[in-house]
C-alpha cells in the first residue's frame, strides 16, 4: 500500500490524470461535498462490495481525515488491489486542516 498527500492528489487531477478515486465516507458526509468524479463506496459496505473494483486498476482511497481510508486501504491491499491511501482526507482537501 502506498500513501499520497491531498496536495499530490490535487496536482495529479489538475494535470488531467484519470484516476480512480474512491470516497469511503458515509452517505451524509459524501452528500455534504465530494471530489467531482469520485466513486462512492462507503466503508460500512466495503466488505460486501469490494469486488466491484477491478483488479489491475489503481485506486486512491479518501475519507474525512485519513483514518478510515487507511483501514480500507489495508483491507483492499490484502486482496491484491493496487491501493493508494490519501492522507489527510477531505478535511485537508477543503482546507479544514493542513495537508
Amino acid at each position: 500500500m502506498k500513501n499520497i498527500t491531498v496536495d499530490e492528489l490535487k496536482q495529479k487531477l489538475e494535470a488531467g490524470e484519470r484516476l480512480n478515486v474512491v470516497d469511503v465516507r458515509e452517505q451524509d458526509e459524501y452528500d455534504a461535498g465530494h471530489i467531482p468524479g469520485v466513486r462512492f463506496l462507503p466503508m460500512s459496505e466495503i466488505g460486501e462490495r469490494y469486488t466491484e473494483l477491478q483488479e489491475g486498476e489503481t485506486y486512491y482511497i479518501i475519507c474525512a481525515a485519513g483514518g478510515r481510508s487507511e483501514n480500507v486501504s489495508r483491507f483492499l491491499d490484502q486482496y491484491g488491489y493496487d491501493i493508494v491511501n490519501v492522507q489527510g482526507g477531505m478535511s485537508s482537501w477543503t482546507g479544514d486542516i493542513e495537508a
